[in-house]
């Protein structure tokens, strides 16, 4: 795959910090994920207001969904086996350029704008970055990690006990004050997805990396459009 690099550089003041690794802004190696999975629904919220932030977020230009073509082979067959137990895929997020993850940093040092609190009921907005509830690198952004839910097949809800982004303790998997409808919800996404070739994240119920990423090293930076 021919690549098209760019140096990062640090400018004063700039929230850039993925120093180490390559910056790339080639796409060639990625796929639309409703091109694969024609029945996935999208609900893609860093293009619109209902985020943490309050506000559309850098790089979002149109409200669709990419990863890697390795990894949205392996989501397809999570799609599979969901599908035959009579659910969809919902995607929240998937590839996420680098100026995203750089408005979220902004964001958290930008003391005049405390954003949607709702989605962090019971902490401090620094506390978001200093407890790695957001990351100055993110894996999103080497276009192998998704985040997503299941809903059923006419589109209804599936009851996960919490919702997307919410930075708390009820968002880790094995969170225990839960339904037992609500830890099996949580137990079929995530069966389906390990199966398939995904690393669950253990403060996230409903993030996956692929296992066998392909860029384990380079964070891309295209727009989402």
């Amino acid at each position: 795959m021919r690549k098209f690099l760019i140096a990062l550089m640090i400018f004063s003041g700039s929230s850039v910090t993925a120093t180490a690794d390559t910056i790339s802004i080639d796409k060639t190696d990625f796929a639309e994920i409703s091109t694969v999975i024609d029945d996935a629904a999208f609900d893609i919220r860093y293009y619109s207001t209902n985020n943490f932030t309050g506000n559309k977020i850098d790089g979002y230009k149109a409200p669709r969904a990419y990863l890697t073509k390795e990894a949205l082979a392996a989501l397809k067959k999570a799609a599979d086996d969901l599908r035959g137990q009579g659910y969809r895929l919902l995607i929240w997020d998937s590839y996420r350029p680098q100026k995203a993850v750089d408005n979220f940093v902004r964001w958290i040092n930008d003391t005049e704008d405390d954003g949607d609190k709702t989605f962090y009921p019971d902490l401090e907005k620094s506390n978001l970055l200093e407890g790695k509830y957001i990351m100055e690198k993110s894996g999103h952004t080497r276009g192998s990690t998704v985040d997503l839910t299941i809903i059923k097949k006419d589109g209804s809800f599936v009851d996960m006990g919490g919702t997307f982004d919410l930075f708390s303790e009820i968002s880790h998997p094995d969170y225990q004050d839960l339904t037992e409808e609500q830890k099996n919800n949580r137990q079929i996404l995530r069966d389906a997805m390990v199966k398939a070739g995904f690393n669950p994240l253990e403060s996230e119920w409903w993030h996956f990396t692929l296992k066998d990423e392909p860029y384990q090293d380079t964070y891309f930076d295209f727009d989402v459009e």
